[in-house]
């Protein structure tokens, strides 16, 4: 799957054509066996994209994704309903942070591991004002763009704010949960309350519906990382 002619953090037109109605508010439980589940994001102005494997360990497999000076994403194809299961955990690791990152900027804007949570745009919820953007959008891209999205990120900074917005857009709010190199090498797990979290990034509820998706980036700051992802779930 390819993007919009937009920088990568335009992460819009991604699979917003409904998969079958079953899935649409099961629990996501994924630990990357395989990747069919996933589809990967690519975008027309960076030539270079990450690389993504399914890596087999003691007890199981993981998610390897790596970087260098390249940028590239993998977005599920489940939705789930943010208000039926509202917590998010998973377990990560990073073999390397980045020097040359600057989280206000666009050009230091890098992350060896995200996890998005990115809500889905709803029409009948809209502004009129929205819907007349949203609609252009679509028009000119084939899809919706996503309502909003939340960004867990790992971050090479030792200090950030708690919440901050994307330097690429106001509709995308980064939460880093780890900073620096401190737990560098080492499997860390994360448990966050999608709804809560949404309430104190935006000031308001989020859509119901969202996907969640991988990145790890380093594009801007020409940088190299490889990272891991044991696995992730979605529950009450």
């Amino acid at each position: 799957m390819r993007l919009i002619p937009e920088h990568k953090y335009m992460v819009v037109v991604l699979l917003h054509a409904c998969v079958s109605s079953a899935f649409a508010c099961n629990e996501f439980n994924e630990t990357f066996e395989d990747l069919e589940a996933w589809e990967e994001l690519t975008f027309p102005n960076i030539d270079r994209h990450s690389e993504y494997s399914v890596m087999q360990r003691d007890g199981g497999s993981a998610l390897r994704a790596e970087s260098r000076a390249s940028a590239s994403g993998l977005v599920s194809r489940q939705s789930f309903d943010v208000y039926e299961t509202p917590h998010l955990g998973w377990r990560w690791k990073v073999d390397n942070i980045y020097s040359n990152t600057n989280v206000m900027s666009r050009e230091g804007d890098d992350y060896p591991i995200r996890i998005y949570v990115l809500f889905d745009y709803d029409p009948e919820d809209a502004t009129l004002g929205q819907r007349i953007r949203y609609r252009t959008a679509r028009a000119l891209h084939g899809e919706y763009p996503p309502h909003s999205t939340l960004n867990y990120v790992w971050s090479s900074a030792r200090e950030t704010p708690d919440i901050y917005p994307s330097p690429y857009t106001d509709r995308s709010r980064m939460i880093p949960l780890r900073h620096g190199s401190g737990r560098v090498g080492e499997w860390v797990e994360e448990s966050v309350h999608i709804v809560d979290d949404y309430r104190r990034a935006f000031g308001e509820d989020p859509p119901s519906k969202a996907r969640i998706a991988i990145m790890n980036d380093s594009d801007d700051t020409g940088e190299a990382a490889v990272s891991w992802v044991d696995w992730i779930i979605v529950y009450q």
